[in-house]
């Protein structure tokens, strides 16, 4: 790219040999380039001079191409000169010739264009600088832009244009001054019809002097939006051997018309281009030209920084350097040179210190692969003017046939500042505001208008007038907050609302003040947020937390009347009870997380023939559905089997209460023992339910669990009853999963953790409920908890217990 220079964001890796012999053959390519270049150039610039001098003989004296070289070499032969040297007195000041060198001859016919008032001779001077200025011009471009800032004071123009006739008809703008890109490219090709002052100045061979707007306007289509902006115009053909091919405009916005000076200056200046665009390098017409015409073309239409490369290629093939053939207007360089001065030049010329870096290697790789090289951004440093330039790009190749398209985007400071400011009040819904106090001066950033629901084009409103715009219960706190600021400099954050198209919206302005030095407010600054969505939000929350604290409360109520309940239909013992020869304790410790009560419960009676009857059950869920149904169950299972109902008869029965009950989801597992004191044979069946924990001479083990599905499962289970023979010193446990449960933990492990504490324990005091509970239940508990210790005393003992429940 050419604006691409030595600087990288890598260190430099130490020069071996291969790299210095790599060097030394690119420094002799590019001097070998230098001198071959100078060369050119010095051919170039003695052609352009000769040229450049034939014209100022044309304009002068009115003769053909020809008959003005011939005049040249005669007048240098004359003053033992070279041809150089007498093109440039002949540019410089044009002696008037006293005698012709040669034998009078038939005079050639004149061509209208060709023919110039008398009285010419006095613009010899001005045309001589105009003559030596055109050297330097590379380009058709170039030429309007130097002819511009001649005419501009010698004939009043303000803007320049170059027409050439296209071979299929119509007109092409090679070359512009005074108007911006944008209408040039409007006006970048004309049709072939009638009505076009430039097409028509070039087939009649005279010049058209456009000097009022009303009238041309109803011959001519006028160039300009609008047409007023240029009061007055001049066409002009410039010869080219017997026609003319181009058209020189000259558009002004002085009334006046031409006067006869001036038409006679402009005359002289069209015979001077001929000259110039003949000299150019690329002979326009040709094949290359029309196709590099209609590229820049093209390119004249892009937006952005955009350049064509073409690759300049040794005789073996590899690529020494690229040739610039096309740029886009707004392609700038650090240098400050636009796209038509970058036109015509060679990058390593220009930059010779990128070859080499990684852009150049990108070059390379886009042209082998064909894929577009995409460089990170890179800073280049060079001085001009021994003043530091520092600029960082970021730069884009893409292959175009066999040639690079470049694109580069400079990163600036104050436009990455500037942007990301956007970027931040964008975000954060805000925009910033400046109120000066003594201009009254007023500046808004473009969001201010967006936070206030106003229109970008309407005038930015006072700092007085801002409580117009706020609801009425706002408008108080607001205008005296800007009542204090402006008057003791007191800076505010308050919080409005305003109403918009959308809806109200939720302001809050923070603004402080700039104060003299003796405490005079001048200026004042802040910003306006927009808080609509957050306290949106916000109220949203405040509803949420309501209903939660309603749902709690109705929750909590729900609580302590299912305690209630469950305390009035399962009282608990406060001691150890006596049944059938048996010692009972027995523990219930509801759920410690969440606020409902569960459905453990659990039965220790005597029966009418004093067997004794053991029952732990678990309904799932909990609240007062969970109560109702523990209190059924336990009821309706007491009943039954109080009236001689076998054990797997009432579970079978209490199956079908559940699936048939008001709520038929609900579930339960259950233990129902029955213990024979005279033979002291405990009899037992389970519905899903943990398997009870035997302690006997110190083993402890789980007994296995006879066949039975939880209650309320399905309609047709299958239950099934298992005898143990109790011994002196047995101690059975009867319990609920709440026991032996961890989140995150298998009912195994649970079992394990129980046995273990249960063995640990041992005989006598160690070997208390309590004692067993507090390692069991050491963790916070998720659901409830009930146990059954069942005991055989090794000899019979008069225990204080109380009677047994009814």
């Amino acid at each position: 790219m050419c604006n691409a220079h030595r600087v990288t964001s890598e260190p430099l890796p130490p020069v071996d040999r291969g790299t210095s012999a790599d060097l030394a053959a690119l420094a002799k390519v590019v001097a070998r380039q230098r001198a071959e270049m100078e060369r050119l150039r010095d051919l170039a610039a003695t052609s352009a001079v000769l040229e450049r001098a034939k014209g100022v003989l044309m304009a002068v004296t009115s003769c053909t191409p020809d008959a003005a070289h011939q005049e040249l070499l005669q007048r240098a032969k004359d003053g033992n000169r070279t041809l150089l040297e007498q093109c440039w007195l002949t540019l410089g000041a044009l002696p008037p010739r006293q005698q012709p060198v040669t034998p009078p001859a038939p005079a050639p016919a004149v061509r209208p264009w060709e023919s110039v008032p008398a009285g010419t001779t006095d613009l010899t001077g001005v045309l001589g600088h105009i003559g030596r200025d055109l050297l330097r011009v590379g380009s058709p471009h170039e030429l309007a832009g130097c002819l511009l800032d001649h005419l501009a004071t010698e004939a009043g123009a303000d803007a320049v244009m170059l027409y050439e006739r296209l071979p299929e008809g119509g007109l092409g703008l090679i070359g512009y001054a005074g108007i911006d890109p944008t209408l040039a490219a409007q006006w970048r090709q004309l049709p072939p019809v009638t009505g076009v002052a430039a097409l028509d100045a070039l087939e009649s061979g005279q010049p058209r002097w456009l000097e009022n707007v009303a009238l041309d306007r109803t011959r001519y289509l006028l160039i300009g939006d609008p047409p007023e902006r240029w009061l007055t115009r001049a066409w002009l053909p410039v010869p080219a051997g017997d026609t003319a091919c181009v058209a020189l405009g000259v558009l002004r916005r002085r009334p006046e018309p031409f006067a006869g000076r001036e038409r006679e200056l402009l005359r002289a200046v069209a015979r001077l281009c001929a000259g110039r665009l003949r000299a150019f390098d690329n002979p326009r017409g040709g094949a290359t030209a029309d196709i590099s015409q209609t590229v820049q073309a093209v390119f004249d239409a892009l937006p952005g920084a955009a350049i064509l490369l073409s690759p300049l290629r040794a005789a073996s093939g590899e690529v020494e350097d690229y040739l610039i053939d096309a740029a886009t207007p707004e392609a700038v360089d650090v240098f400050g040179r636009t796209g038509r001065d970058m036109v015509g030049r060679r990058v390593l010329e220009s930059y010779p210190s990128v070859a080499g870096e990684p852009l150049w290697r990108g070059y390379l790789q886009a042209l082998e692969t064909g894929v577009p090289f995409e460089g990170e951004p890179f800073a280049y440093q060079d001085v001009v003017g021994e003043v530091p330039v520092t600029a960082t790009y970021t730069v884009r190749a893409a292959p175009l046939g066999e040639r690079l398209v470049v694109t580069w985007l400079r990163h600036d400071p104050v436009e990455r500042q500037e942007q990301r400011l956007a970027d931040v009040q964008r975000l954060g819904n805000l925009g910033w505001a400046n109120w000066n106090l003594i201009t009254q001066e007023t500046s808004w950033a473009t969001q201010t208008y967006a936070v206030l629901g106003l229109r970008p084009g309407q005038r930015p409103l006072r700092l007085e007038e801002l409580p117009d715009l706020v609801l009425p219960d706002d408008t108080g706190p607001l205008a005296h907050a800007i009542a204090e600021l402006v008057s003791h400099g007191r800076p505010f954050d308050v919080p409005f609302r305003v109403e918009t198209p959308e809806g109200v919206r939720h302001l809050r302005m923070v603004a402080e003040a700039v104060m003299t030095s003796d405490g005079t407010p001048v200026e004042v600054h802040g910003f306006v947020q927009d808080l609509t969505a957050q306290r949106s939000a916000e109220l949203a929350l405040v509803e949420s937390e309501r209903a939660m604290l309603l749902q709690r409360g109705i929750l909590q109520a729900e609580r302590a009347l299912a305690a209630r309940l469950q305390h009035a239909l399962l009282p608990l013992p406060s001691k150890p009870v006596r049944l059938a020869g048996l010692r009972v304790e027995v523990a219930y410790l509801p759920a410690q997380a969440g606020i409902h009560v569960g459905g453990d419960w659990f039965s220790a009676i005597e029966l009418p023939d004093y067997d004794a009857l053991f029952v732990v059950g678990d309904v799932a869920g909990h609240g007062i559905d969970a109560v109702a149904t523990m209190a059924q169950l336990r009821f309706t299972a007491k009943g039954m089997v109080s009236t001689g109902s076998s054990l797997t008869g009432a579970l079978a029965r209490l199956n079908q209460l559940l699936l048939h009950s008001r709520d038929s989801q609900m579930t339960a597992t259950m233990v129902l023992a029955r213990y024979d004191p005279d033979q002291q044979i405990l009899a037992w069946a389970q519905a899903g339910h943990p398997p009870p924990l035997l302690v006997r001479r110190g083993e402890v083990r789980f007994l296995d669990r006879p066949g039975g599905m939880l209650l309320g499962a399905t309609a047709a289970p299958a239950y099934e009853s298992r005898e143990l023979r109790l011994e002196p010193g047995d101690r059975l446990l009867l319990y609920t999963d709440g026991l032996v449960e961890r989140p995150g933990e298998g009912l195994d492990a649970g079992f394990a953790r129980l046995a273990g504490a249960v063995r640990a324990q041992g005989r006598g005091e160690s070997g208390s409920l309590d004692a067993l509970l507090a390692t069991m239940l050491a963790e916070e508990r998720r659901d409830d908890v009930c146990v059954l210790d069942i005991r055989m005393p090794l000899e019979e003992v008069q225990d204080a217990a109380e009677p047994p429940e009814g």
